[in-house]
């Protein structure tokens, strides 16, 4: 068993639970929690050299671009709605990443 590919998928499926898990909550706290795991998953992400590893990253990228605002309107404004609407942004793109993910797993094992 690979024990860096679970640890990157355990962080890549992470990032869309725990974002969908402020959707279903809406506290700041849930919101935190999801940036922050979303945050470490890109950081796993950079430097790796798979198939789709920039897409992978692009969409990374876009789930933080859409969690870290989002906690500051909560924060900062105590705006719901604009950090709900983030937040489903960031689970678009993490959606991507799993399916990103399961193609370039499918892709790899043809090749094996």
């Amino acid at each position: 068993m690979d024990w860096g590919k679970v640890v990157y998928v355990f962080f890549l499926l992470m990032s869309l639970t725990t974002t969908a898990g402020f959707l279903y909550d809406g506290n700041e706290i849930a919101l935190y929690v999801a940036a922050s795991v979303n945050l470490v998953s890109t950081l796993l992400k950079v430097g790796v050299r798979n198939l789709l590893s920039a897409e992978l990253l692009a969409s990374s990228l876009v789930a933080d671009l859409h969690l870290i605002p989002a906690f500051f309107a909560m924060e900062v404004y105590n705006d719901l709605e604009t950090a709900t609407a983030l937040a489903i942004g960031a689970v678009v793109a993490n959606v991507v990443a799993i399916a990103l993910f399961l193609v370039e797993t499918a892709k790899t094992r043809e090749e094996v």
